[in-house]
C-alpha cells in the first residue's frame, strides 16, 4: 500500500457525468484533483447502437458543459434539440404546450445519450491534470481534525474536501454514515427507441396515464426515446412481450398522436426509487449529483439537478479564489449545502407530488387535472415561468 497522499485538494468520488464535471472543472480552476472511479465509461462509438438511456440536457446544463469545453463534440455527435413541449392527461381536459421562442430561447433542451456525454467528459479528463485512481473499492472513510481520509484498496487519499459523486446506492455515503429518507414507487422505468410514423416534430411529448407518465422524446437519425413509467410487474410483462404486442400497446397508449409506433432497439427497464440524503455536508464530506438525490423520471431533471449542484460547487471554489479564502472554508461549504439541499428538495417533492396527482384513477383528480393543465397552457406568463425553471438559467 502506498503512503497518504499530500497535496491534494479535492478527492472526487464517482466518474459518473456529475462527478466528471465536477472534478473537470475543479481541475481547470487550477486545483489539485484526485479522482477515484473503479470502472472506466464505456467507450461512445457513433456506429453503435445508441444508449438506451437518454437525458434531456437543459440550457442550463448545456452551459456548463459548454464552459468544460466538452459540448461542442457532443453536439456534432448525437444531440436532438426540441423547440417544444406537449403534455396531456388520458383523463382528457386541456393540454400545455410549451416553445422555446416564447421563452427566448433557441431550444427547450437536447435529448442526449447518457454514455456520449460521460465519453466526452471521460476523454477531457485523460487531457487534465486530474489524478485518477481506479480501486476495486472504497475500504474506509475518516474525518482525521477536518481532513477526509479516503481508505482504498490500493492506497490512502487525504484532502480538505472530499466529494461523494458515487451514485444513489453511494458507499461512501454508507460509510460516513449519512442517512437518507426517500421510497420506492413500486414501478420501472421501460425505456427503448421507435419509429413513429408521423415523425416526432422536436418535440417532446407526455401523456400521463393512470399507470404513470409515458414520456416520447426525439432523437436523431429519425428515433424517438420512450420513458414509460409502469408498476413493476406490467413493466416486465411489456419487456419480454412479444414485439408486435408491445408496439400495439404502446401506440395506444400513447393515443396514437404520432401514428403506429415500432420497436427500433432492444428494452430494457430500471426500478424508480425517490431519495434524498438527510444533510450535503459532514465534515469534510460533500454530497452531490444522485449520491444527494434520486428523482421520479417524469420531469428529465434528474441529471440536471446534479449538474446544477456541480456549477454550485465550482461557483464556491471561484468564489473562495477570488475572496482568497481556503476551498474548505466553512460558510461557503454550507452555503453550497443549504442552497443544493433546498433547491432539490422542493424539486423532488413536486416531481413527487405530480406523479401522485396524475398516476391514479380517482374520479376527482381525473375531472381536475387535465383542466389544470388546460388552464396552465392557456395563460402566457406561467407558460413563460415553466421553461424558464425548467431551462435552469
Amino acid at each position: 500500500m502506498s503512503r497518504p497522499s499530500r497535496g491534494i485538494e479535492v478527492i472526487v468520488v464517482g466518474a459518473g457525468i456529475v462527478g466528471s464535471a465536477i472534478a473537470l472543472g475543479l481541475a481547470r480552476q487550477g486545483r489539485r484533483v484526485a479522482l477515484v472511479e473503479a470502472r472506466p465509461p464505456v467507450a461512445w462509438a457513433a456506429d453503435a447502437a445508441p444508449d438506451l438511456r437518454v437525458y434531456a440536457i437543459s440550457p442550463g446544463s448545456q452551459a456548463l458543459l459548454e464552459h468544460l469545453g466538452v459540448w461542442p463534440q457532443i453536439a456534432v455527435s448525437r444531440a436532438q434539440p426540441y423547440q417544444s413541449m406537449q403534455v396531456w392527461d388520458a383523463g382528457g381536459g386541456g393540454s400545455l404546450g410549451l416553445n422555446s421562442h416564447e421563452a427566448g430561447l433557441p431550444a427547450l433542451g437536447h435529448i442526449v445519450e447518457a454514455g456520449l456525454i460521460q465519453w466526452q467528459l471521460w476523454l477531457a479528463l485523460q487531457q487534465s491534470d486530474v489524478a485518477m485512481h481506479a480501486p476495486a473499492r472504497v475500504e474506509a472513510w475518516a474525518d482525521d481534525g477536518g481532513e477526509g481520509v479516503l481508505q482504498l484498496d490500493t492506497c490512502t487519499l487525504r484532502a480538505p474536501i472530499v466529494i461523494a459523486a458515487d451514485g444513489a446506492q453511494s458507499p461512501l455515503r454508507e460509510l460516513a454514515g449519512i442517512a437518507s429518507r426517500g421510497h420506492d414507487y413500486g414501478a420501472s422505468g421501460l425505456v427503448a427507441y421507435v419509429r413513429c410514423a408521423r415523425g416526432h416534430a422536436d418535440t417532446a411529448w407526455q401523456r400521463f396515464l393512470p399507470s404513470g407518465p409515458l414520456a416520447v422524446l426525439p432523437c436523431t437519425q429519425g428515433l424517438a426515446s420512450i420513458v414509460w413509467s409502469l408498476p413493476s410487474a406490467e413493466a416486465k410483462r411489456l419487456r419480454e412481450a412479444p414485439v408486435e404486442v408491445f408496439e400495439r400497446e404502446l401506440t395506444r397508449a400513447f393515443d396514437a398522436r404520432l401514428g403506429e409506433m415500432r420497436l427500433a432497439s432492444e428494452r430494457a427497464s430500471f426500478p424508480l426509487r425517490l431519495l434524498l440524503a438527510e444533510r450535503y455536508r459532514q465534515g469534510p464530506l460533500l454530497l452531490a449529483g444522485d449520491a444527494a438525490h434520486a428523482v421520479h423520471p417524469l420531469a428529465g431533471q434528474g441529471v440536471n439537478l446534479g449538474l446544477q449542484d456541480a456549477r454550485e460547487l465550482l461557483a464556491v471554489a471561484e468564489e473562495a479564489a477570488a475572496r482568497g479564502l481556503p476551498l474548505q472554508h466553512p460558510p461557503l461549504l454550507e452555503r453550497y449545502a443549504r442552497r443544493r439541499s433546498s433547491e432539490n428538495q422542493l424539486a423532488a417533492w413536486s416531481f413527487d407530488g405530480l406523479n401522485r396527482l396524475f398516476s391514479n384513477d380517482a374520479v376527482l383528480p381525473t375531472l381536475l387535472r387535465g383542466h389544470a393543465l388546460g388552464l396552465a397552457g392557456a395563460l402566457a406568463p406561467l407558460r413563460r415561468l415553466w421553461v424558464r425553471r425548467a431551462s435552469g438559467l
